[in-house]
């Protein structure tokens, strides 16, 4: 049974590093995958899934505009036996929701399963709109666990200045690694960030 799954975690989990590999052992058994991340995250180049140790794959990318049932159908036709074995999404916080109901039809209509991989949350703690609609329907949620500087798991994310100081309003989107973004527990989140969302 085909079915959608979401593996989140905050930044430098190694969330592409899992994906590769996964798509890697598909191929290795000569099945076919599908690899999709959002065109706005350019950092490795454009159509490029690559993780910080050094693996990479070509993908193609997706827009906001892009319905992903429609890309994934015609992936199938193009090839002579219609056969995909997996599709797999980086970035998948980026999604819309529509696209993600878009991959769940992919799961439910072609049997394909779909394998997301994203962060649950971005800078201010709040949930990516991708996020919020994979955490809703995903059929199975899996959570890859990076570590805080203290030591406790890093659930969430800062993001900060050329001069390393937090930063506490901005877009949501703002495509950076390591330069932009350093995750942390929750607990020295709000320390780094000043934010105490229980008292408004």
């Amino acid at each position: 049974m085909a079915k959608l799954y979401f593996h989140y975690a905050s930044m430098n989990a190694g969330k592409s590093t899992l994906l590769l590999q996964a798509s890697y052992n598909y191929e290795e058994r000569g099945m076919r995958t599908l690899l999709l991340t959002a065109a706005l995250d350019d950092r490795a180049g454009h159509g490029r899934i690559a993780s910080r140790i050094g693996l990479g794959s070509d993908a193609l990318t997706f827009t906001e505009a892009d319905d992903l049932y429609g890309v994934v159908e015609r992936e199938i036709e193009q090839e002579s036996d219609g056969r995909l074995a997996c599709v797999f999404v980086d970035e998948a916080q980026f999604l819309s929701e529509a696209q993600v109901w878009q991959l769940a039809r992919v799961v439910d209509r072609l049997n394909v399963p779909v394998m997301t991989y994203g962060l649950r949350t971005d800078f201010r703690g709040e949930l990516f709109p991708g996020s919020k609609a994979l955490l809703a329907i995903a059929d199975s949620l899996r959570e890859i666990r990076t570590i805080c500087f203290c030591g406790k798991k890093a659930t969430m994310v800062v993001r900060v200045d050329a001069e390393g100081k937090a930063l506490s309003e901005g877009a949501q989107i703002d495509v950076g690694g390591n330069d932009k973004y350093v995750p942390y527990c929750r607990e020295h989140w709000m320390e780094k960030t000043g934010r105490r969302p229980d008292r408004g």
